[in-house]
């Protein structure tokens, strides 16, 4: 099997997305149900980098508790007191929906609880499919990485991949990649009827074609290998702009785009951070086994998506 041959490099996530983040002002941001002292600790250091303005949207008494055992001062952020954990992911999303904040970030509340508020018919609705999107620095790959969707989208049918790749091409423009080249991984790189994700990938270029799709470059079908590794593209015969330097990789389901993901963090020693595009506001999805530079990067991504989106127009649902 041939591989890409990259040189191996340390990477450091934190600080390429904090460097594209340097002259914007810090963004509101609630934190929700922040109840550990891992919670905290990311969010006031977060605030001391200078990328968040944050507030701790949650219960009183634990989020005293929890400031203690990380060693902060009571007064260092604003808190806004909720009963439990449902209701502080349908206070924050009330905020969000209200303008008072920009942003959110989980707390140590369960994913499903925050994403259920913002799902619901008053919650955080465009006329956009919400999905989540990986941002990887893999060190044998000369490029940010971005995996999409590996966190909420079970099994998406055509409709709801194309929101993924337009989701995804988004928080690229983000990033500062002006035409970012988009992926639709398979297992194979010919369209097959016998696999429904080729069919997918070829629908999803063509969209493109049509102005369904914008501001990225589509190719796919595409295997791991063909997307990633000019090599082995180019002794396969695929002759593609994507092929061998993609920036995005779409995955045909969630199950495939989890494990890609995490074979990367674990094996490959990548850099991650993500977050929920498809909102009225970005969302952070910080899970409490993420080291402080995880949670960092994912607070400076929730930056550079609130000043793009501010630049333009959001398509509420009505």
């Amino acid at each position: 099997m041939n591989r890409p041959a990259s040189a191996q490099r340390k990477p450091d996530l934190q600080a390429r997305l904090s460097a594209l983040c340097k002259g914007l002002p810090p963004i509101r941001c609630a934190i929700v149900h922040p109840c550990d002292a891992e919670s905290v600790a990311g969010a006031h250091q977060a605030a001391m980098a200078g990328l968040i303005d944050p507030v701790l949207v949650g219960p009183q008494a634990k989020i005293a508790k929890a400031l203690d055992l990380a060693g902060i001062a009571a007064g260092a952020m604003p808190i806004v007191a909720t009963e439990h954990s449902h209701a502080a992911a349908a206070r924050a999303v009330a905020m969000a929906r209200a303008g008072e904040v920009a942003a959110l970030m989980k707390g140590s509340l369960h994913t499903d609880e925050l994403m259920g508020a913002a799902v619901a018919e008053d919650g955080l609705r465009t006329a956009r499919r919400m999905s989540h999107v990986f941002v990887m620095d893999v060190p044998a790959y000369d490029r940010l990485l971005l995996i999409s969707d590996a966190a909420i989208n079970i099994n998406p049918d055509l409709d709801c991949k194309r929101d993924i790749v337009q989701n995804a091409i988004d928080l690229a423009h983000a990033l500062g990649i002006a035409v970012p080249r988009v992926a639709i991984l398979s297992a194979v790189e010919t369209v097959s009827a016998r696999i429904p994700s080729t069919v997918d990938a070829a629908a999803l270029c063509k969209m493109a074609d049509r102005g369904q799709i914008i501001g990225g470059l589509l190719d796919g079908p595409l295997a791991f290998d063909n997307a990633v590794s000019l090599e082995a593209a180019q002794q396969k015969g695929i002759l593609s702009d994507v092929a061998g330097q993609a920036d995005i990789l779409i995955v045909p389901d969630l199950e495939s785009g989890n494990m890609l993901a995490k074979q990367l963090s674990y094996f490959a020693g990548a850099d991650s951070a993500g977050i929920v595009m498809g909102a009225r506001c970005p969302i952070a999805l910080t899970s409490r086994s993420d080291p402080i530079e995880s949670r960092l990067a994912s607070a400076a991504l929730l930056g550079l998506v609130a000043v793009a989106a501010s630049m333009a127009a959001p398509a509420v649902k009505a």
